[in-house]
C-alpha cells in the first residue's frame, strides 16, 4: 500500500526547492515526526467531537449573538430569511460535493485542501489551498474582533467603565485573546475538541435562555447612546415589545440605514456578507480530517447534522427577534440580546464562548491546511518549517504561522471591515470544491466511486455558479482581487512545475476525450470486427488511471490498444502503435479452433449499403462492402494453416507481460449482445461475474495480488459504463470447506472489508471447490509462476463444470489469466488448458494484470 503522501519532484525557482524524502508506510506502521521520533497516532476523534461540535460552534460564532439583530434590523425578516436560505443553499450544494469526495477514499490531513489538490492537481490545489488558508486566518481575526467587541460592550460601556476604548486598545485586547487561542492550539486539537463540547453546552444554555426570555421578560424601553462626530452624543429610543403582531409587521420589510460601527450605509450585499460568515464553518470538521478516526464516515454525517441544526436555530431566532424587538433596538445595539434576557450573563458567557471557540477552530483549521501545504513542498523553503510536528503530531510551527498572520488581521479594528473579504475567500474555496467534484463526475473517472450518492453534476455546477455570483454581488473589488491572486498563484506553481502522481484535471479531460474516440487497432482481418466492436464497447471507459482510489491519475494509465493474433506483434511494431499515448494494456483474440467468419458480411451497415438500402447517417466508413473487402485480406480458409503458431501467440503474451503490459484475452465475444449503438439495453438484466483466484493453481489463495486487483478494476470499470451501470456484479471466492483450516472465513471478511474500502458494490458468492482441488494432478507441488504444471483433463473439466454451474447465465465473465510458461515448448499445453477451462462459457475475458491499481489514500 502506498504511503500517506506521494512526494513531489520539484524544480527550484529562486532557490525554493527543498529535498523530499519519500516514505513508504504501511497502515500498521507508526508515523514519525520530521525529527525522526515516533509519534502517536493522531486519529482519535469521532463524529460528534471531531465534526459536529466544531462545525456547530464555527457556524454560530459571533453572528448568532452579535449580528442577528443587525441582519434582521437592516434587511427585515423576509430578506433576512431569504439571506439565510440562499446562504444555506450555497453551502448545501458544497456540502454534497464535500461528502462525495470525502467518501471516495482515505482522507489525510489538510481537509478541503487535500481533497482539491488530489483531484485538480498541484497548481489548483496549492493556489486554492493557500487562499483557503488565508480565509481561515481572516476568519480567526474576525472572530477575535467580535469577541473584543462583546467584551467592550460590557466592560467598556459608560455604566461599567473598566476597560478603556479606542483603536489601539482594541488591537491590544485582540492580541491578548489571540495569544490565549495560540496557547490552547499549541497543546493540540484533542484538548480543544474536549473543551469545545463544554463550550457547546454553554452556548446551548445561552440559546435556551433567549427563547425562554422571549416569554418570561415583560416589554420595556431603552435609551441607546452612541458617540457621534466630535463630542456629540447620539441618543435613540428603542423598545422590547414582547410577541407582537404589530412589531412583526413593521419588521417584515427592509430598512437599510447607517451602521453605527463603520459609519457606512448598509445594503443587501454588505449585510449578506456579514450574515454569510455564519456559514463559513461547514469545513470545520473536514479540516480536522487528520485527527478523525474514520473521516469518510464522520465528515458527511457530522457536517449534515450540524448544518441542519444551525439552520433551524437561525430561522427560529430570526422570527423571534422580528416579533419581539423594534427596528431601532435591532440596528442600534448589537448586544441587545443581553438587554432582554432574564439573566444577561447567560448571553454574555455564550458570546464569549462561541467567539473564542470559533477563533480557536479557525486557527486549528488554518494550521492543518498550512501543514498539508508544507508537507507537499508546493511553496518550497518559505513554508518548509510548517511541516514540523510535535511528538503527538501537532503542527506547532504551522500554528505559529497562523497566529502571526491573524495578528496582522486584527489591525483592521472592526469586525464588519473584514467580513466581506472573509466571505469572498470562503466562497472561492467552496467553488473550488464544487469544481473538483464536477471535474471528476464529468470526466467519468473510473476511480471516482463515492459511497455518498446524493449529488450530481447539476448540484456541482449550480454550486460553482452560485458561489461566483454571490462573490461579485458582495464585493466586486475583493472578488476581482481574489481571482487575480488565484491566477498569480496558479502561474507561480505552474512555473515551478511540481510533478506528482496526483490527479491533474487537464489529464483527466484529455483522457476523457481520447476514451470517446476509436482506439488504435491492428486487426488486419475482417474476422476480428466483432472483437473490436465488443471489446471497445466494454473498455472505451478505461482511458483513466487504473486505480481504486480517489482522484489522481496514475503514471500507468491503461490506454487500450487492440492487437489481434492474426498479426505477429514485435516490440518495434508494438511501440509503433503508441502515437501520443503509451499503452499498457493489450487485448488479444483467443487462439482457439473456431471456424473463421467474415463479420463484414453480417454487418447491416455494409450489406445494406452495397444494395443501396443504407440508412441516413449510417456509419459505413464511407465505402460499400465490395470496396471494403478489396482492402482487407480474405478470411482464412478452415483448412488453411494459421498465420500464427501457438509458440508465437504465447510469445506475444509473454513479451507483453515482460514489457509490463497488462494482457486480456477475449473469447466468445461474438456472442455478446446489446452493444450496438441503437441498443436499448440498460444492463438491469445483465450479470458480471468475476473469478479473482488463479483457478489453474489451487495452491494459490491470494485474492489480493496485483493480477486479482486488476481483474476487479476492469470489471468495476465495465460496471460504470452506460450500458452496464445497472448490471449486477458478482465475485466468486473459491474455498476448501472440508479442510480443517477455517482460515477462509477470515479471508472472506477481509475481502469484504477490501471491497468496502475500494467502494466496489458487488455480492460475494462462496464456491466450495473441494472436489475440484482433489483432482488437481500435483496439488502439493510448490507453486511456481514461471512454470506451467501439467494438469489432468479431469481437473480442467472439473474447473470448467464449476464455471458453467455458477456463471452460465452471466453476460460476461472475468477470469484470472495465468502467467505463460517460460519455455516455448509448453505453449500448446498452455493454450489447451485455457481452451478447456473456458469451453462453452460465453463472452469471457482472461486477464493478467501487472499494473498496481490500489491506492486507498485520498
Amino acid at each position: 500500500m502506498s504511503g500517506e503522501r506521494t512526494p513531489l519532484i520539484t524544480s527550484g525557482v529562486c532557490g525554493l526547492s527543498v529535498a523530499v524524502v519519500a516514505s513508504d508506510t504501511t497502515p500498521d506502521a507508526t508515523p514519525e515526526s520530521p525529527n525522526g521520533t515516533p509519534s502517536k497516532d493522531p486519529r482519535k476523534l469521532n463524529t460528534f467531537f471531531g465534526v459536529m461540535v466544531p462545525t456547530v460552534l464555527s457556524m454560530f460564532s459571533i453572528v448568532l449573538f452579535l449580528r442577528t439583530g443587525f441582519v434582521v434590523g437592516h434587511a427585515g425578516l423576509l430578506q433576512g430569511l431569504l439571506m439565510v436560505v440562499v446562504a444555506y443553499i450555497i453551502i448545501s450544494l458544497t456540502i454534497l460535493s464535500i461528502c462525495a469526495i470525502s467518501t471516495n477514499g482515505a482522507i489525510q490531513g489538510g481537509g478541503a485542501y487535500f481533497m482539491i489538490s488530489r483531484s485538480l492537481g498541484p497548481e489548483f490545489g496549492g493556489s486554492i489551498g493557500l487562499m483557503f488558508f488565508l480565509a481561515k486566518v481572516f476568519a480567526c481575526g474576525e472572530y477575535v474582533l467580535g469577541l473584543v467587541e462583546a467584551i467592550l460592550d460590557v466592560f467598556g460601556s459608560d455604566s461599567v467603565q473598566v476597560l478603556p476604548q479606542g483603536y489601539w486598545y482594541t488591537v491590544l485586547y485582540s492580541s491578548v485573546v489571540l495569544l490565549l487561542c495560540l496557547l490552547v492550539c499549541l497543546v493540540g486539537a484533542h484538548i480543544y475538541s474536549r473543551t469545545a463540547f463544554v463550550i457547546l453546552l454553554v452556548v446551548t444554555i445561552s440559546l435556551l435562555s433567549i427563547f425562554i426570555s422571549s416569554v418570561a421578560v415583560k416589554p420595556r424601553d431603552f435609551v441607546i447612546t452612541h458617540k457621534g462626530s466630535g463630542n456629540q452624543t447620539l441618543r435613540y429610543n428603542a423598545s422590547y415589545t414582547g410577541f407582537s403582531a404589530t412589531t412583526l409587521r413593521n419588521n417584515l420589510g427592509s430598512g437599510y440605514s447607517l451602521d453605527y460601527s463603520t459609519n457606512s450605509v448598509m445594503s443587501f450585499a454588505t449585510v449578506f456578507a456579514v450574515m454569510f460568515t455564519s456559514c463559513t464553518g461547514i469545513m470545520a470538521g473536514a479540516n480536522m480530517s487528520g485527527e478523525l478516526k474514520t473521516p469518510s464516515v464522520s465528515i458527511p454525517k457530522g457536517t449534515i447534522v450540524a448544518v441542519l441544526y444551525t439552520f433551524t436555530v437561525y430561522v427560529l431566532l430570526f422570527i423571534l427577534v422580528s416579533a419581539t424587538c423594534d427596528r431601532t433596538l435591532l440596528i442600534q445595539d448589537y448586544g441587545f440580546l443581553q438587554r432582554i434576557n432574564i439573566w444577561p450573563p447567560f448571553v454574555t458567557v455564550g458570546i464569549y464562548c462561541a467567539s473564542l471557540s470559533a477563533a480557536m477552530c479557525a486557527m486549528i483549521g488554518a494550521s492543518r491546511i498550512l501543514h498539508a501545504l508544507a508537507l507537499d513542498q508546493l511553496f518550497g523553503l518559505p513554508l518548509a518549517p510548517a511541516a514540523i510536528t510535535s511528538s503527538s503530531g501537532n503542527p506547532w510551527v504551522a500554528v505559529l504561522y497562523t497566529w502571526g498572520l491573524a495578528q496582522c488581521v486584527v489591525f483592521a479594528g472592526e469586525l464588519n471591515a473584514v467580513a466581506s473579504l472573509v466571505t469572498v475567500f470562503y466562497l472561492l474555496a467552496y467553488a473550488a470544491v464544487d469544481l473538483a467534484c464536477l471535474a471528476l463526475e464529468w470526466a467519468s473517472a473510473p476511480n471516482f466511486r463515492p459511497t455518498f450518492q446524493l449529488f450530481s453534476w447539476h448540484t456541482c455546477l449550480l454550486g460553482i455558479l452560485s458561489c461566483l455570483v454571490m462573490m461579485f454581488v458582495i464585493n466586486p473589488v475583493y472578488s476581482s482581487g481574489s481571482v487575480v491572486l488565484l491566477l498569480l498563484l496558479l502561474l507561480f506553481l505552474h512555473y515551478r512545475s511540481p510533478t506528482s502522481s496526483w490527479g491533474y484535471i487537464s489529464q483527466a479531460l484529455i483522457f476523457h476525450q481520447v476514451s470517446g474516440q476509436t482506439a488504435g487497432t491492428d486487426s488486419g482481418d475482417s474476422q476480428s470486427v466483432q472483437l473490436v466492436n465488443r471489446a471497445m464497447s466494454l473498455f472505451l471507459h478505461c482511458g483513466f488511471r487504473c486505480d481504486f482510489s480517489y482522484p489522481s491519475l496514475c503514471p500507468h494509465s491503461p490506454k487500450i490498444v487492440f492487437v489481434f493474433y492474426l498479426h505477429v506483434v514485435t516490440p518495434m511494431h508494438w511501440f509503433s502503435l503508441q502515437g501520443g499515448m503509451k499503452p499498457n494494456t493489450l487485448i488479444l483474440g483467443f487462439y482457439d479452433s473456431c471456424t473463421p467468419e467474415d463479420f463484414f458480411l453480417q454487418d447491416t451497415a455494409f450489406c445494406d449499403s452495397s444494395i443501396g438500402q443504407s440508412k441516413v447517417g449510417e456509419y459505413n466508413f464511407g465505402v460499400d462492402l465490395p470496396s471494403l473487402q478489396a482492402h482487407f485480406p480474405p478470411v482464412r480458409h478452415v483448412e488453411s494453416p494459421r498465420w500464427l503458431s501457438p509458440e508465437e501467440y504465447v510469445g506475444i503474451i509473454s513479451d507483453a507481460i515482460k514489457m509490463n503490459k497488462n494482457v486480456c484475452l477475449g473469447r466468445y465475444f461474438f456472442q455478446l449482445e446489446g452493444e450496438g449503438k441503437d441498443s436499448k439495453v440498460d444492463g438491469s438484466e445483465r450479470t458480471i461475474d468475476v473469478w479473482p483466484l488463479n483457478l489453474l493453481q489451487p495452491g494459490s489463495r491470494d485474492y489480493q495480488d496485483v493480477c486479482s486487483l486488476f481483474l476487479l478494476q476492469m470489471a468495476c470499470v465495465l460496471n460504470m459504463s452506460n450500458k452496464w451501470r445497472h448490471a449486477r456484479m458478482r465475485i466468486f471466492l473459491n474455498v476448501a470447506t472440508e479442510s480443517s483450516d477455517q482460515g477462509w472465513v477470515v479471508n472472506e471478511e477481509t475481502f469484504r472489508e477490501l471491497l468496502r474500502k475500494l467502494r466496489i458494490r458487488a455480492s460475494i458468492k462462496i464456491v466450495p471447490w473441494d472436489l475440484v482441488v482433489q483432482q488437481h494432478a500435483q496439488q502439493d507441488m510448490e507453486y511456481s509462476p514461471e512454470k506451467t504444471q501439467p494438469l489432468s483433463e479431469g481437473f480442467l473439466s472439473a474447473v470448467n463444470s464449476m464455471l458453467m454451474e455458477n456463471s452460465s447465465q452471466a453476460a460476461v465473465r472475468f477470469l484470472y489469466l495465468p502467467r505463460p510458461p517460460a519455455h516455448h515448448t509448453q505453449a500448446q499445453q498452455y493454450i489447451s488448458q485455457l481452451e478447456s477451462v473456458t469451453n462453452g462459457l460465453g463472452p469471457t475475458l482472461l486477464i493478467h494484470g501487472v499494473t498496481p491499481v490500489t491506492y486507498t489514500d485520498l
